[in-house]
């Protein structure tokens, strides 16, 4: 391997070392304003303008309401946060080798010209530890990364699959179980189940509150009451936490901390989103297991190839591509759960690194979904390939001929199919003669002799439309 003294090439996707900054960054534009070290960045300046406000509006006797043009300057540094601001901020950065005194910093020095700011400036990360700031700005980031990208992605992969819930609900299809031959079932059941999963675990994602704590270095409010010991620090921090943005930061209050957050929501959270994640790669792996069978088949696009051999190859490279992304999103976020709720007494940094990852794993994640809808997208039934399946496998009738024979009282109902069926190729004409021996009424001899593998599906469609 070669190797040069050349200076190195600007970043770009071609040379990014991760493949969600390379490869797929064009995919996940919209989670990298989230959770990006701009993002991040962003959230941290939300926060102290959020406290600084609030601070002002206290009726402390040092700092005065501030006037409603400097309110709407302060919001409009949120508002109109741009790269060129978290450049300047990481400028800061490289004097101050500590990122989050480089956001005080750097909101101090937007303050220039302006008198009323200037004379309150030390107000600006009054009391405040930096991880009062960090773990606001990380709930304010999952908070954003949920509602406006995760969510929606997931929500439109469980759409597309609920639409085909109901169009192939009435769609027999052979099941299979230990790999062989089952109970017939429907498409669209079997599409439903994995609908019904999903709603289930979205609600579990959606449903996790952001917790934040703003109450000091080891979460007991001690420099607060050093200056204003009379003060209801705990409410105050309440307030600025819960109330809406922006004037708050819309999130949910945790009353009890060491320096850090302790977590435990963050792990809730992943964990909801990797069991989302498992059910998906088990859909995933079904889906392409129909695809190889045959009873899907995918739409083509011009100019595509499935191989650089095989010209005939439409390879279910969605699947696969959700797959591997929704392992990798997995294998991140499984460590996140675990790692982040653990802390040497009030603190140590190892969560500090780790919580840089968030967007990573979330960014494999949403990817995948993507990959998901893309695939389902493409997706034709081949009804002909169903039909053909069913029609081979007659043998799936012997648990309704034994169950109304049981119902009439039949000696050996079950032994008698066993003999009938089990390991032979089976014919209708097998299962008939035995019927017509049967000493049951004749209208249940009649029942069973119209019945075929296609026709022995149950509440199936029933179900799979009512989901």
């Amino acid at each position: 391997m070669s190797t040069t003294s050349a200076s190195p090439s600007p970043l770009s996707p071609i040379n990014a070392l991760s493949p969600l900054d390379g490869r797929y960054a064009s995919k996940l534009g919209n989670l990298r304003p989230l959770m990006s070290e701009q993002g991040y960045m962003h959230r941290r300046v939300q926060v102290e303008v959020a406290w600084f406000i609030a601070l002002s509006d206290a009726g402390f006797a040092q700092f005065k309401p501030l006037s409603p043009g400097a309110r709407t300057y302060l919001l409009g540094l949120v508002k109109n946060f741009s790269e060129t601001d978290a450049l300047a901020i990481k400028d800061i950065e490289k004097t101050t080798n500590h990122d989050v005194k480089a956001v005080e910093y750097w909101i101090k020095s937007k303050f220039d010209a302006r008198p009323e700011l200037m004379a309150v400036g030390e107000f600006v990360h009054f009391a405040c530890t930096s991880e009062d700031i960090n773990n606001t700005s990380h709930a304010l980031q999952l908070k954003g990364s949920r509602e406006l990208v995760l969510l929606p992605a997931l929500d439109k992969v469980i759409s597309k699959m609920r639409e085909m819930a109901h169009a192939f609900a009435a769609q027999p299809m052979l099941s299979r179980t230990h790999g062989q031959t089952a109970s017939p079932t429907t498409v669209g059941k079997e599409i439903a189940n994995v609908v019904v999963r999903l709603v289930n675990a979205r609600a579990k994602i959606a449903a996790v509150p952001l917790l934040a704590k703003m109450n000091g270095a080891v979460g007991n409010y001690n420099a607060h009451l050093s200056a204003w010991p009379e003060h209801d620090w705990e409410a105050f921090s309440r307030k600025v936490i819960e109330t809406p943005e922006p004037l708050g930061l819309g999130l949910t209050f945790q009353p009890y901390s060491i320096q850090i957050e302790p977590h435990d929501y963050m792990a809730e959270l992943f964990d909801a989103i990797a069991r989302t994640n498992t059910i998906l790669i088990d859909w995933s792996r079904d889906v392409w297991g129909y695809v190889s069978v045959g009873y899907f088949k995918q739409r083509l696009k011009a100019g595509e190839i499935g191989s650089s051999t095989m010209p005939h190859k439409v390879n279910p490279i969605d699947f696969e591509n959700a797959e591997g992304n929704l392992g990798l999103a997995n294998a991140l976020l499984k460590h996140l759960s675990e790692k982040l709720p653990i802390s040497r007494w009030q603190r140590d940094l190892t969560d500090s690194t780790v919580l840089r990852n968030m967007g990573v794993a979330l960014g494999y994640a949403v990817l995948a979904y993507n990959s998901l809808n893309v695939g389902l997208g493409k997706l034709e039934l081949n009804a002909e390939a169903l039909d053909d399946d069913l029609n081979g496998a007659w043998e799936v009738l012997a648990e309704p001929i034994q169950t109304v024979m049981r119902r009439y009282g039949v000696q050996g109902a079950y032994e008698k199919l066993k003999e009938v069926t089990r390991g032979k190729t089976v014919q209708a004409a097998d299962l008939h003669a035995l019927i017509s021996s049967l000493e049951i009424p004749d209208a249940e001899k009649t029942r069973l002799l119209a019945m075929t593998p296609g026709s022995y599906v149950g509440m199936a469609a029933e179900l799979a439309k009512r989901v």
